[in-house]
């Protein structure tokens, strides 16, 4: 019966971001399966692996799973399979898991390995991944490495944090994203003359530093609008400790409220600070919003 299964050529591994790095080497993979006439597959986890291993490490990702599934579905491949990462896999060595998982689950006939990849407990080098695959039936080839400087999704997540969006961007191959929920607020915003959108994310996204951005808002419905959005705890306002999202979007007065809402990043326009009054802070908001929009092309 295993002869009759559609059989696929694959690769694995987190994909947190899907950066240009992935998308290169999932670019390697639909040529390769073409050339051998089957269809493509991209193998990824619903957690980070360090999230089973240790119990106390709580990550902050660049995409939460079902961000990072809708990237992987629009890089063209034919096929996105999600495994549920658990001690028992975590403690499966690579020759079981290309056995079990790759070749007896997931029918995986090709299995193409990133330049510098690893995976199953112990790891392994390219040799015996190559010997361990051919006992279970999978040929494994080696991916090239994207020419020029290492795309990392750690090294996105550094750029991130640091509020470089712009950076960030350049190893991504879009503006980095944010999506959420809007929820009440102080309409402290609404008193300045300037309306935001308070947006809570999912658990465990990156959200990027303390500041002020240029951004493009995706509201419900499909339109798109631009904006300029403040992370931090509006020391100006005596706000606390608490850190807020909130995005004022250009143009809109519709009712937002407990919907959910798609920022990208376009730009950073400055730190956020304390200003020795209200109505300084109001003029510094104006002039934030004509960056923005010059930044946006709305100007």
């Amino acid at each position: 019966m295993r002869g009759t299964m559609k059989r696929y050529a694959a690769t694995i591994g987190f994909f947190d971001g899907v950066h240009r790095g992935h998308q290169y080497l999932v670019a390697q993979l639909r040529a390769c399966a073409a050339s051998m006439g089957l269809p493509s597959m991209l193998i990824t986890f619903d957690r980070h692996p360090r999230q089973v291993l240790h119990a106390d490490y709580v990550p902050k990702l660049l995409s939460t799973l079902d961000e990072k599934v809708e990237l992987l579905w629009q890089t063209g491949v034919d096929e996105v399979r999600v495994l549920h990462f658990t001690p028992q896999m975590a403690a499966m060595d690579a020759r079981s898991f290309m056995r079990d998982v790759l070749a007896g689950e997931l029918h995986v006939a090709v299995l193409m390995m990133g330049y510098d990849h690893q995976f199953g407990h112990g790891g392994g080098t390219f040799p015996q991944y190559q010997a361990w695959g051919a006992e279970a039936g999978i040929q494994v080839v080696r991916a090239t490495g994207m020419p020029g400087p290492k795309v990392s999704s750690s090294a996105i997540r550094r750029l991130v944090s640091s509020g470089d969006v712009a950076g960030a961007a350049r190893l991504l191959g879009r503006d980095y994203m944010i999506a959420g929920t809007v929820v009440g607020g102080h309409h402290v915003g609404r008193g300045l003359g300037f309306p935001t959108a308070n947006i809570v994310l999912p658990a465990g996204k990156m959200t990027p530093a303390s500041g002020v951005y240029a951004v493009s808002v995706l509201l419900p419905g499909g339109e798109r609008r631009g904006g300029m959005l403040c992370i931090g705890n509006r020391p100006t306002l005596h706000n606390g400790e608490d850190v807020t999202v909130e995005v004022n979007i250009f143009d809109f007065r519709g009712d937002l409220y407990n919907k959910e809402i798609r920022v990208e990043f376009v730009g950073r326009l400055r730190d956020e600070r304390a200003f020795p009054s209200v109505d300084a802070l109001r003029r510094q908001l104006a002039q934030d919003e004509f960056q923005a929009r010059l930044l946006l092309g709305q100007a």
